[in-house]
């Protein structure tokens, strides 16, 4: 994957593993691109993308419990084509999901070409999530497999056409505690809280360290993970919207080329029913 200097700034440093070794929150006097002229990129671009059908995006979003992933991907939807543009979210998994293997579940979501396609949490929860939470015995896990999986499985998909562009929301433990508040205080939001919410924090530490080591152990050049400062939201959505404007312009700069016989039979066919 090519990346800018600005893109670069934010890639995951396998030397660095600790999320304390990240901000999350950056100096308000830090210039960043503006939102609405990303926003309207991605729009255009993801726009080209449908019509090329030759190349398609996966943008994985994860993060602690109220970090910001659904406003965030409704935020990156803005201007996008819904004929183009999907998103999907998955928490643990249950029902038949725990009868196949992790990967099975995510596998029929993914982006067919010209697609682009967001996931709230994704199939890395079965190496982060699931080792807080397990589905199955403890000791049936192989979480050096898994990780193996996790990375050929994103190579083949890059591979094969699909730019995967993988996202941390680095969140404060203070800024954290905040919003879990704010789900009780402000009644549209409370829907949101589950007791789960009250586990998840509890276990805040144990979640990161697990998922510190998650990253380190499936970041790779084809499909590498940015650590984006997630403590203001507003930020946090213009730099993920910088990023991924940025490689939907790599995929489709143009529109395909217009066929000449079909635009002559099209004004053909025009001037015949009296269309000038």
């Amino acid at each position: 994957m090519k990346l800018s200097a600005f893109a670069s700034s934010f890639l995951f440093d396998p030397k660095k593993p600790g999320f304390g070794d990240y901000p999350t929150l950056l100096d308000q006097d830090e210039k960043l691109p503006g939102l609405e002229a990303s926003l309207e990129q991605i729009g255009e671009f993801q726009r080209r993308l449908w019509a090329n059908r030759a190349r398609a995006v996966l943008l994985v979003t994860h993060g602690p419990d109220t970090s910001g992933k659904d406003s965030l991907i409704r935020t990156l939807a803005t201007y996008a084509d819904p004929a183009g543009f999907h998103a999907w979210s998955f928490s643990r998994p249950r029902g038949a999901e725990t009868r196949h293997d992790f990967l099975w579940r995510v596998t029929p979501f993914l982006p067919g070409f010209g697609e682009m396609v967001a996931f709230n949490r994704s199939h890395h929860e079965a190496v982060i999530a699931e080792r807080v939470w397990p589905v199955h015995q403890p000791q049936s896990y192989n979480w050096k497999n898994r990780y193996q999986s996790i990375r050929n499985f994103e190579r083949h998909l890059v591979e094969e056409g699909t730019t995967v562009i993988k996202i941390w929301l680095n969140l404060s433990e203070d800024e954290h505690r905040q919003r879990l508040l704010k789900r009780l205080d402000k009644p549209r939001k409370r829907w949101k809280f589950d007791k789960s919410d009250i586990d998840g924090w509890e276990k805040r530490g144990q979640y990161e360290a697990f998922a510190e080591e998650a990253l380190a152990a499936t970041h790779t050049t084809e499909a590498p993970w940015f650590i984006v400062p997630g403590d203001r939201k507003p930020r946090a959505r213009a730099i993920v919207a910088a990023l991924l404007a940025e490689q939907l312009q790599r995929l489709a700069p143009e529109y395909p080329k217009e066929d000449e016989g079909v635009l002559k039979d099209y004004r053909r066919l025009l001037a015949k029913n009296g269309v000038k």
